[in-house]
């Protein structure tokens, strides 16, 4: 195949390309969403006070389903999948509601909500034409906002080596994490093309190399790991906690939404056009239904990648043959325990240094989603008092005392549900008609296309 034909498979969605000639463009992918699609398991076993062992479990499970969950995307069963080049994995979105849950609940309750939420998110997805309007970009944009706010305080945990860690602040952890940043950022700067993609797995590295010497590293992991080793299904026990699911299942609303920004973002930079309706419903669909898998095998909620969409962006490569073999290294790592091993004895602080750029950027992603849905009167209104009332109310959590149990455990420390139930109310009462003069008003023009971060 000459340089010219390979460039057009590649650009092509259903073109075939040497397994060979694939197989880098695959592996790319995987390396650029590697990091992202294991942390928040990492975050959330350590907020739920599970072990070593557990926590490489639950990795080792996320790894296999993320490659599931993006094959399923690749090449549809039934209503579910998307046809399209998407690449799933653990969301960052659930992390501060998961860490929440899983204090306070246990792992079990968490892994309860996941497995209904994820459900009801499959069934919602059938019938996505009919109610994914109501879901203006604007509510999207500070519902994202909302969510890396939320992840501040998670990653700012980690960087001092996590939440009632005995050596929490000390001047060790503290210099991991920098170390770690600086790693990431210094990478960032002098990488070139797509390889600035791999900082934040470069980061890690470099912290995990610093922390061996300071003793920092618990090797004791590794001792009689397996080779190979299968996935263990239902590692937890479900148990079923209304409170739970309702908190679970309002963030998954707000996945939905921020899966239709990136199925958006996607076909407009790869394919010149909006996705259709069908694609739509099937990469909801698929990210429902395969969170239910998930919970099965005590993993948090998959989604699409946002990072994934850039990187097809930068590349122009769609084959879905290319990016089934990323899809297929993931499934094949899910059966390698020493991969999983590796991450889990990662320190907390390496893990914080690395996070916490890039929950930073979760919110700059809300920043430009505001702005890309426009400054009218109308959208200043729903942004401000949403994120005012979201955060500043779950801030001083004891405003929800005269409500009942139920509504507390829901919305008391929850911002991301509290912004998100705001902003829908205030999209559907304000009228769309509001203007004033100011230096931020632009005209109401055509709200802008969504967009999601990971």
């Amino acid at each position: 195949m000459s340089g010219g034909m390979d460039a057009s498979a590649l650009s092509s969605l259903d073109a075939k390309i040497p397994l060979a000639r694939a197989f880098p463009y695959g592996l790319q992918h995987v390396l650029a969403m590697f990091v992202a699609n294991l942390a928040p398991i990492a975050i959330i076993a350590a907020a739920a006070g599970l072990t070593s062992e557990q926590g490489a479990l639950l990795i080792q499970n996320a790894m296999l389903i993320a490659g599931i969950g993006t094959f399923i995307q690749l090449f549809p069963v039934w209503r579910a999948g998307s046809g399209l080049p998407i690449v799933m994995g653990i969301s960052f979105t659930f992390v501060s509601v998961a860490c929440t849950i899983a204090a306070t609940s246990g792992y079990g309750a968490l892994i309860g909500a996941v497995i209904a939420g994820g459900v009801i998110e499959g069934v919602l997805g059938l019938f996505a034409r009919y109610w994914r309007r109501v879901i203006t970009p604007i509510v999207a944009a500070v519902v994202v906002t909302a969510i890396g706010f939320s992840l501040l305080s998670v990653g700012a945990a980690s960087f001092g080596g996590g939440s009632g860690a005995e050596d929490f602040g000390s001047w060790e952890n503290l210099a991991l994490g920098t170390v770690s940043l600086v790693a990431c950022l210094a990478f960032q700067a002098l990488a070139k093309g797509t390889t600035k993609q791999l900082a934040v797995l470069f980061g890690l590295v470099v912290g995990y190399v610093v922390a061996i010497p300071l003793g920092k590293v618990d090797f004791s992991v590794f001792a009689g790991a397996a080779p190979v080793a299968l996935p263990t299904l239902m590692p937890v026990t479900p148990e079923l906690d209304l409170g739970a699911i309702i908190s679970v299942t309002l963030i998954f609303l707000v996945s939905a939404t921020e899966t239709i920004g990136d199925v958006s973002a996607l076909t407009a930079v790869a394919f010149k056009r909006a996705p259709s309706d069908k694609e739509l419903s099937g990469a909801i669909v698929a990210d429902g239904f395969t969170s239910t898998l998930s919970g099965c095998f005590g993993c948090s909620p998959v989604t699409s990648f946002s990072q994934n969409v850039g990187l097809i962006a930068m590349t122009k490569v769609v084959n879905r043959r290319a990016i089934a073999t990323g899809a297929f290294v993931l499934v094949l790592a899910g059966f390698v325990p020493v991969v999983s091993l590796a991450f889990s004895s990662l320190p907390e602080a390496v893990l914080g240094g690395c996070t916490i750029m890039m929950f930073g950027n979760i919110i700059l992603s809300g920043f430009q989603m505001i702005a890309s849905a426009g400054f009218s009167q109308r959208n200043i209104t729903i942004a401000a008092l949403s994120l005012a009332v979201g955060i500043g109310f779950t801030q001083m959590s004891d405003i929800f005392g005269v409500f009942p149990a139920l509504v507390q455990s829901v919305f008391a420390t929850n911002c991301v549900a509290v912004v998100f139930v705001v902003a829908i109310v205030l999209s559907l009462v304000l009228p769309k008609d509001a203007k004033v003069e100011g230096p931020l008003v632009v005209e109401d023009a055509a709200e802008g296309a969504h967009g999601g971060a990971r």
